[in-house]
Protein backbone atom coordinates (compact mmCIF):
# COMPACT_ATOMS: atom_id res chain seq x y z
CA UNK A 1 0.00 0.00 0.00
CA UNK A 2 2.19 2.85 -1.23
CA UNK A 3 -0.32 5.31 -0.58
CA UNK A 4 -0.88 4.57 3.38
CA UNK A 5 0.92 5.15 6.21
CA UNK A 6 0.32 1.84 7.84
CA UNK A 7 1.48 0.48 11.49
CA UNK A 8 4.81 -1.35 9.50
CA UNK A 9 6.31 2.36 9.25
CA UNK A 10 5.11 3.16 12.64
CA UNK A 11 7.63 3.34 16.03
CA UNK A 12 5.41 2.62 19.01
CA UNK A 13 7.75 1.66 21.47
CA UNK A 14 6.90 3.79 24.47
CA UNK A 15 4.42 5.75 22.78
CA UNK A 16 1.21 6.61 23.81
CA UNK A 17 -1.08 5.41 20.85
CA UNK A 18 -4.36 6.81 20.65
CA UNK A 19 -6.58 4.37 18.27
CA UNK A 20 -9.63 5.36 17.09
CA UNK A 21 -11.78 2.17 16.55
CA UNK A 22 -15.40 1.42 16.46
CA UNK A 23 -16.60 0.39 19.61
CA UNK A 24 -20.44 0.87 17.61
CA UNK A 25 -21.56 -2.72 18.76
CA UNK A 26 -24.97 -3.87 19.00
CA UNK A 27 -26.18 -3.67 22.37
CA UNK A 28 -29.03 -5.24 24.77
CA UNK A 29 -29.55 -5.71 28.24
CA UNK A 30 -26.02 -4.21 29.09
CA UNK A 31 -24.21 -7.09 26.87
CA UNK A 32 -22.48 -6.62 23.53
CA UNK A 33 -24.53 -9.22 21.32
CA UNK A 34 -22.23 -9.07 18.27
CA UNK A 35 -18.59 -8.53 19.00
CA UNK A 36 -17.34 -8.74 14.84
CA UNK A 37 -16.28 -5.45 14.90
CA UNK A 38 -14.19 -5.90 18.31
CA UNK A 39 -12.87 -8.74 16.74
CA UNK A 40 -11.93 -6.87 13.73
CA UNK A 41 -9.21 -4.45 15.59
CA UNK A 42 -8.10 -7.10 17.58
CA UNK A 43 -5.09 -6.94 15.74
CA UNK A 44 -4.29 -3.54 15.96
CA UNK A 45 -4.65 -3.66 19.28
CA UNK A 46 -2.50 -6.53 20.21
CA UNK A 47 0.20 -5.46 18.05
CA UNK A 48 0.90 -2.35 19.08
CA UNK A 49 0.90 -3.21 22.76
CA UNK A 50 2.86 -6.52 22.10
CA UNK A 51 5.36 -3.60 21.13
CA UNK A 52 5.46 -1.83 24.21
CA UNK A 53 2.92 1.02 22.73
CA UNK A 54 0.57 2.18 25.29
CA UNK A 55 -2.54 1.66 23.57
CA UNK A 56 -5.70 4.49 24.16
CA UNK A 57 -8.67 3.19 22.58
CA UNK A 58 -11.05 6.16 21.15
CA UNK A 59 -14.44 5.25 19.91
CA UNK A 60 -18.33 7.23 19.33
CA UNK A 61 -21.14 4.75 20.39
CA UNK A 62 -25.32 5.65 19.33
CA UNK A 63 -25.60 8.99 18.89
CA UNK A 64 -26.13 11.16 22.87
CA UNK A 65 -27.03 14.26 23.14
CA UNK A 66 -24.21 14.99 25.58
CA UNK A 67 -23.48 12.91 28.22
CA UNK A 68 -25.47 10.04 28.51
CA UNK A 69 -24.92 7.33 31.42
CA UNK A 70 -27.45 4.45 28.73
CA UNK A 71 -24.31 5.11 26.03
CA UNK A 72 -21.49 4.54 27.91
CA UNK A 73 -18.98 2.54 26.09
CA UNK A 74 -17.83 1.05 30.11
CA UNK A 75 -19.62 -2.42 29.06
CA UNK A 76 -18.46 -2.12 25.58
CA UNK A 77 -14.52 -1.90 27.29
CA UNK A 78 -15.33 -4.73 29.55
CA UNK A 79 -16.22 -7.19 26.44
CA UNK A 80 -13.12 -5.86 24.27
CA UNK A 81 -11.27 -6.95 26.95
CA UNK A 82 -12.51 -10.52 27.05
CA UNK A 83 -12.11 -11.09 22.95
CA UNK A 84 -8.15 -9.69 23.98
CA UNK A 85 -7.82 -11.84 26.89
CA UNK A 86 -6.65 -8.51 28.30
CA UNK A 87 -6.86 -6.39 31.31
CA UNK A 88 -8.49 -3.30 29.62
CA UNK A 89 -8.97 0.10 31.78
CA UNK A 90 -11.76 2.45 31.47
CA UNK A 91 -11.96 6.17 32.38
CA UNK A 92 -15.18 7.72 32.23
CA UNK A 93 -13.90 10.96 29.92
CA UNK A 94 -11.95 11.00 26.44
CA UNK A 95 -10.31 14.43 27.53
CA UNK A 96 -9.47 16.42 30.53
CA UNK A 97 -7.83 15.66 34.07
CA UNK A 98 -9.43 12.34 34.31
CA UNK A 99 -8.15 10.92 31.14
CA UNK A 100 -4.80 13.03 31.12
CA UNK A 101 -4.43 11.54 34.59
CA UNK A 102 -5.10 7.60 33.34
CA UNK A 103 -2.87 8.32 30.48
CA UNK A 104 -0.30 9.30 32.56
CA UNK A 105 -0.59 6.33 34.74
CA UNK A 106 -0.15 3.75 32.05
CA UNK A 107 2.84 1.39 31.64
CA UNK A 108 4.57 -0.19 27.82
CA UNK A 109 1.79 -2.36 26.74
CA UNK A 110 -0.93 -1.40 28.82
CA UNK A 111 -4.42 -0.93 27.07
CA UNK A 112 -7.26 2.19 28.07
CA UNK A 113 -9.91 2.76 27.00
CA UNK A 114 -11.56 6.65 27.14
CA UNK A 115 -14.99 6.84 27.54
CA UNK A 116 -17.94 7.79 24.61
CA UNK A 117 -16.24 11.09 22.18
CA UNK A 118 -19.66 12.12 21.22
CA UNK A 119 -20.05 12.70 24.47
CA UNK A 120 -18.33 16.33 24.04
CA UNK A 121 -20.52 18.32 21.10
CA UNK A 122 -16.55 19.20 19.42
CA UNK A 123 -16.52 15.34 18.46
CA UNK A 124 -18.98 15.19 15.51
CA UNK A 125 -17.98 19.26 14.69
CA UNK A 126 -14.50 18.51 14.44
CA UNK A 127 -13.91 21.04 16.82
CA UNK A 128 -10.13 22.56 16.74
CA UNK A 129 -10.24 22.95 20.85
CA UNK A 130 -11.57 19.56 20.86
CA UNK A 131 -9.23 17.79 18.80
CA UNK A 132 -6.04 19.52 20.49
CA UNK A 133 -7.44 18.30 23.91
CA UNK A 134 -7.60 14.71 22.46
CA UNK A 135 -4.04 14.88 20.83
CA UNK A 136 -2.50 15.67 24.06
CA UNK A 137 -3.25 12.69 25.08
CA UNK A 138 -1.46 10.61 22.36
CA UNK A 139 1.87 10.86 20.08
CA UNK A 140 0.47 8.94 17.69
CA UNK A 141 -2.89 8.55 16.15
CA UNK A 142 -3.81 5.17 14.61
CA UNK A 143 -6.97 4.92 12.28
CA UNK A 144 -8.47 1.74 12.19
CA UNK A 145 -12.13 2.60 11.90
CA UNK A 146 -13.05 2.61 8.14
CA UNK A 147 -16.47 2.46 8.87
CA UNK A 148 -16.85 5.71 10.39
CA UNK A 149 -14.08 6.84 7.64
CA UNK A 150 -17.05 8.93 5.80
CA UNK A 151 -17.49 11.20 8.76
CA UNK A 152 -14.95 14.44 9.08
CA UNK A 153 -15.27 14.13 13.06
CA UNK A 154 -12.53 15.01 15.39
CA UNK A 155 -11.05 11.36 16.43
CA UNK A 156 -11.42 9.91 13.01
CA UNK A 157 -10.31 13.06 10.97
CA UNK A 158 -8.87 16.40 13.29
CA UNK A 159 -6.45 14.08 14.99
CA UNK A 160 -4.76 13.15 11.35
CA UNK A 161 -3.63 16.77 11.12
CA UNK A 162 -2.32 17.30 14.75
CA UNK A 163 -0.52 13.88 14.77
CA UNK A 164 1.81 11.10 12.56
CA UNK A 165 -1.42 9.49 11.36
CA UNK A 166 -1.18 5.36 10.51
CA UNK A 167 -3.83 3.16 8.81
CA UNK A 168 -3.93 0.52 11.48
CA UNK A 169 -4.07 -3.36 10.60
CA UNK A 170 -8.21 -3.53 9.88
CA UNK A 171 -8.74 -0.29 8.16
CA UNK A 172 -5.35 -1.78 5.69
CA UNK A 173 -7.10 -4.83 4.49
CA UNK A 174 -10.63 -2.76 3.98
CA UNK A 175 -7.97 -0.20 1.48
CA UNK A 176 -6.39 -3.00 -0.14
CA UNK A 177 -9.01 -5.04 -0.64
CA UNK A 178 -11.31 -1.83 -1.84
CA UNK A 179 -8.31 -1.38 -4.02
CA UNK A 180 -8.54 -4.64 -5.19
CA UNK A 181 -12.32 -4.28 -6.16
CA UNK A 182 -12.61 -1.33 -8.26
CA UNK A 183 -9.28 0.67 -8.62
CA UNK A 184 -7.03 -1.21 -9.59
CA UNK A 185 -9.29 -4.64 -10.23
CA UNK A 186 -8.61 -7.94 -12.45
CA UNK A 187 -11.19 -7.25 -15.50
CA UNK A 188 -13.83 -7.90 -16.19
CA UNK A 189 -15.10 -6.66 -13.04
CA UNK A 190 -18.98 -7.35 -12.40
CA UNK A 191 -21.23 -5.42 -9.80
CA UNK A 192 -24.54 -6.64 -7.94
CA UNK A 193 -26.06 -3.75 -6.52
CA UNK A 194 -29.34 -4.76 -4.92
CA UNK A 195 -31.37 -3.24 -2.03
CA UNK A 196 -35.55 -2.23 -1.73
CA UNK A 197 -34.94 1.63 -3.61
CA UNK A 198 -33.14 2.96 -7.07
CA UNK A 199 -33.46 6.59 -5.54
CA UNK A 200 -30.74 5.46 -2.43
CA UNK A 201 -28.66 3.77 -4.93
CA UNK A 202 -28.10 6.70 -7.70
CA UNK A 203 -24.77 7.67 -7.17
CA UNK A 204 -23.18 4.23 -6.72
CA UNK A 205 -24.94 2.94 -10.68
CA UNK A 206 -23.32 6.31 -11.86
CA UNK A 207 -19.87 5.35 -10.49
CA UNK A 208 -20.51 2.11 -11.19
CA UNK A 209 -21.39 2.58 -14.59
CA UNK A 210 -18.48 3.67 -15.95
CA UNK A 211 -16.15 1.08 -13.44
CA UNK A 212 -17.72 -2.12 -14.05
CA UNK A 213 -18.20 -4.45 -17.20
CA UNK A 214 -21.08 -5.92 -15.94
CA UNK A 215 -24.24 -4.47 -13.74
CA UNK A 216 -26.45 -6.77 -12.00
CA UNK A 217 -29.27 -5.24 -10.03
CA UNK A 218 -31.30 -6.86 -8.38
CA UNK A 219 -33.69 -6.69 -4.88
CA UNK A 220 -36.92 -4.96 -5.08
CA UNK A 221 -34.95 -1.66 -7.13
CA UNK A 222 -34.98 -4.16 -10.02
CA UNK A 223 -38.64 -3.68 -10.20
CA UNK A 224 -38.43 -0.03 -11.17
CA UNK A 225 -35.88 -1.12 -14.59
CA UNK A 226 -38.39 -3.62 -14.74
CA UNK A 227 -41.30 -0.44 -15.30
CA UNK A 228 -38.69 1.33 -17.23
CA UNK A 229 -39.54 -1.62 -19.05
CA UNK A 230 -43.05 -1.38 -19.80
CA UNK A 231 -43.25 -4.94 -17.75
CA UNK A 232 -45.77 -5.35 -15.09
CA UNK A 233 -44.66 -5.83 -11.58
CA UNK A 234 -47.86 -6.47 -9.90
CA UNK A 235 -48.06 -4.69 -6.16
CA UNK A 236 -44.27 -5.09 -5.78
CA UNK A 237 -42.19 -2.56 -3.71
CA UNK A 238 -41.28 -0.14 -6.60
CA UNK A 239 -40.51 3.29 -7.83
CA UNK A 240 -42.64 3.96 -10.72
CA UNK A 241 -41.76 7.98 -10.49
CA UNK A 242 -38.12 6.90 -10.93
CA UNK A 243 -38.84 5.09 -14.12
CA UNK A 244 -37.32 7.93 -16.53
CA UNK A 245 -33.92 7.54 -14.08
CA UNK A 246 -33.94 3.52 -14.46
CA UNK A 247 -34.01 3.92 -18.31
CA UNK A 248 -31.26 7.13 -18.11
CA UNK A 249 -28.71 4.46 -16.29
CA UNK A 250 -29.05 1.84 -18.76
CA UNK A 251 -28.40 3.88 -21.57
CA UNK A 252 -25.83 5.62 -20.39
CA UNK A 253 -25.01 1.75 -19.54
CA UNK A 254 -24.88 0.85 -22.95
CA UNK A 255 -22.69 4.40 -23.85
CA UNK A 256 -20.27 2.72 -21.70
CA UNK A 257 -20.05 -0.98 -22.93
CA UNK A 258 -21.51 -2.13 -19.62
CA UNK A 259 -23.60 -5.03 -19.68
CA UNK A 260 -26.83 -4.92 -17.66
CA UNK A 261 -28.37 -8.16 -16.12
CA UNK A 262 -32.14 -8.13 -14.65
CA UNK A 263 -34.23 -10.27 -13.86
CA UNK A 264 -35.87 -12.39 -16.39
CA UNK A 265 -37.99 -14.52 -13.90
CA UNK A 266 -39.01 -14.20 -10.65
CA UNK A 267 -40.66 -15.83 -7.05
CA UNK A 268 -44.07 -14.37 -6.68
CA UNK A 269 -46.66 -14.00 -3.80
CA UNK A 270 -49.72 -12.42 -2.89
CA UNK A 271 -49.00 -11.69 0.67
CA UNK A 272 -45.32 -10.90 1.78
CA UNK A 273 -44.61 -12.95 4.88
CA UNK A 274 -42.20 -16.53 5.33
CA UNK A 275 -43.46 -19.31 3.76
CA UNK A 276 -46.44 -17.40 1.70
CA UNK A 277 -47.96 -19.76 -1.04
CA UNK A 278 -45.29 -19.05 -4.48
CA UNK A 279 -44.35 -19.38 -7.41
CA UNK A 280 -41.80 -18.48 -9.84
CA UNK A 281 -43.03 -16.20 -13.09
CA UNK A 282 -41.52 -15.05 -16.38
CA UNK A 283 -40.45 -11.50 -16.02
CA UNK A 284 -43.98 -10.67 -18.04
CA UNK A 285 -46.48 -12.81 -16.02
CA UNK A 286 -46.65 -11.24 -12.77
CA UNK A 287 -50.06 -10.83 -11.74
CA UNK A 288 -52.20 -7.90 -10.68
CA UNK A 289 -52.51 -9.04 -6.77
CA UNK A 290 -48.96 -10.47 -6.98
CA UNK A 291 -45.11 -9.25 -5.48
CA UNK A 292 -42.14 -9.77 -7.01
CA UNK A 293 -39.66 -11.28 -3.63
CA UNK A 294 -36.94 -12.92 -4.95
CA UNK A 295 -35.05 -13.83 -8.14
CA UNK A 296 -36.77 -16.70 -9.91
CA UNK A 297 -34.65 -20.19 -10.91
CA UNK A 298 -33.56 -19.13 -14.68
CA UNK A 299 -32.04 -15.52 -13.46
CA UNK A 300 -30.31 -17.74 -10.45
CA UNK A 301 -28.85 -19.47 -13.16
CA UNK A 302 -27.66 -16.24 -15.68
CA UNK A 303 -26.04 -14.56 -12.81
CA UNK A 304 -23.96 -17.30 -11.79
CA UNK A 305 -23.05 -17.89 -15.30
CA UNK A 306 -21.70 -14.12 -15.69
CA UNK A 307 -20.02 -14.85 -12.25
CA UNK A 308 -18.07 -17.60 -13.86
CA UNK A 309 -17.13 -15.13 -17.03
CA UNK A 310 -15.25 -12.51 -14.60
CA UNK A 311 -12.55 -11.93 -12.36
CA UNK A 312 -13.51 -9.94 -9.84
CA UNK A 313 -17.27 -9.38 -7.93
CA UNK A 314 -18.24 -5.77 -6.03
CA UNK A 315 -21.39 -6.60 -4.21
CA UNK A 316 -23.36 -4.23 -2.17
CA UNK A 317 -27.26 -4.90 -1.45
CA UNK A 318 -29.60 -8.99 -1.38
CA UNK A 319 -31.63 -10.20 -4.21
CA UNK A 320 -34.95 -10.53 -2.43
CA UNK A 321 -36.25 -10.21 0.97
CA UNK A 322 -33.83 -12.70 2.22
CA UNK A 323 -34.88 -12.54 5.96
CA UNK A 324 -37.92 -14.54 5.24
CA UNK A 325 -37.87 -18.19 3.68
CA UNK A 326 -38.45 -19.01 0.33
CA UNK A 327 -37.20 -15.94 -0.56
CA UNK A 328 -33.74 -15.65 0.66
CA UNK A 329 -32.81 -18.72 -2.23
CA UNK A 330 -31.83 -16.44 -5.02
CA UNK A 331 -29.46 -14.01 -2.53
CA UNK A 332 -28.03 -18.23 -1.12
CA UNK A 333 -27.38 -19.39 -4.08
CA UNK A 334 -25.52 -16.71 -5.98
CA UNK A 335 -23.40 -16.41 -2.77
CA UNK A 336 -22.76 -20.08 -2.47
CA UNK A 337 -21.43 -19.43 -6.20
CA UNK A 338 -19.18 -16.63 -5.47
CA UNK A 339 -17.86 -18.54 -2.90
CA UNK A 340 -16.75 -21.19 -4.21
CA UNK A 341 -15.13 -19.67 -7.19
CA UNK A 342 -13.31 -17.34 -4.73
CA UNK A 343 -12.20 -20.80 -3.00
CA UNK A 344 -11.04 -21.35 -6.77
CA UNK A 345 -8.87 -18.73 -6.96
CA UNK A 346 -11.46 -17.84 -10.12
CA UNK A 347 -12.72 -14.95 -8.53
CA UNK A 348 -11.75 -11.74 -6.22
CA UNK A 349 -14.61 -10.89 -3.96
CA UNK A 350 -15.76 -7.65 -2.23
CA UNK A 351 -18.99 -7.00 -0.42
CA UNK A 352 -20.45 -4.87 2.06
CA UNK A 353 -23.72 -2.78 3.36
CA UNK A 354 -25.39 -3.53 6.19
CA UNK A 355 -28.28 -5.90 5.00
CA UNK A 356 -24.85 -7.36 2.28
CA UNK A 357 -23.31 -8.75 5.61
CA UNK A 358 -26.63 -9.93 7.15
CA UNK A 359 -27.23 -11.99 3.82
CA UNK A 360 -24.00 -13.35 3.56
CA UNK A 361 -23.86 -14.32 7.04
CA UNK A 362 -27.13 -15.71 6.28
CA UNK A 363 -25.82 -17.78 3.51
CA UNK A 364 -22.98 -19.02 5.92
CA UNK A 365 -20.40 -17.66 3.00
CA UNK A 366 -19.00 -14.97 4.96
CA UNK A 367 -14.89 -16.57 5.63
CA UNK A 368 -15.36 -17.97 2.09
CA UNK A 369 -15.46 -14.88 0.18
CA UNK A 370 -11.74 -12.05 -0.37
CA UNK A 371 -13.37 -9.44 1.57
CA UNK A 372 -16.42 -8.44 3.36
CA UNK A 373 -16.76 -5.01 5.03
CA UNK A 374 -18.36 -4.51 8.35
CA UNK A 375 -18.50 -0.76 7.21
CA UNK A 376 -21.98 0.10 5.88
CA UNK A 377 -22.31 3.97 4.93
CA UNK A 378 -18.30 4.16 4.63
CA UNK A 379 -18.48 1.03 1.75
CA UNK A 380 -21.13 2.71 0.21
CA UNK A 381 -19.70 6.06 -0.05
CA UNK A 382 -16.71 4.85 -1.44
CA UNK A 383 -18.62 2.50 -3.92
CA UNK A 384 -20.17 5.91 -5.06
CA UNK A 385 -16.50 7.31 -5.82
CA UNK A 386 -16.53 9.46 -2.72
CA UNK A 387 -13.33 10.98 -1.25
CA UNK A 388 -13.79 9.65 2.87
CA UNK A 389 -12.16 11.89 5.01
CA UNK A 390 -10.59 9.45 7.81
CA UNK A 391 -8.88 7.80 4.45
CA UNK A 392 -7.43 11.08 2.95
CA UNK A 393 -6.01 12.15 6.32
CA UNK A 394 -3.71 8.97 6.27
CA UNK A 395 -2.24 9.51 2.32
CA UNK A 396 1.61 10.01 1.84
CA UNK A 397 1.43 13.61 1.32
Amino acid sequence: MPNFRTLDQADVKGKRVLVRVDLNVPMENGKVTDATRIERAAPTITEIADKDGKVILLSHFGRPKGVDPAQSLRPVAAEVAKVLGRKVGFVEDCIGPKAEAAVAAMHPGDILCLENTRFHPGEEKNDPDFVAALAKLGDIWVNDAFSAAHRAHASTEGLGHRLPAYAGRSMQAELEALEKALEHPERPVAAIVGGAKVSTKLALLGNLLAKVNVLIIGGAMANTFLVAQGKPVGKSLCEPELAGTARDILSKAKAHGCEVVLPVDAVVAKQFAAHAPSRAAAIGDVAAEEMILDIGPRTIEHVISVLARVKTLVWNGPFGAFEMEPFDNGTIEVAEAAAELTQAHKLVSVAGGGDTVAALNAAGVTERLTYVSTAGGAFLEWMEGKVLPGVAVLRVK
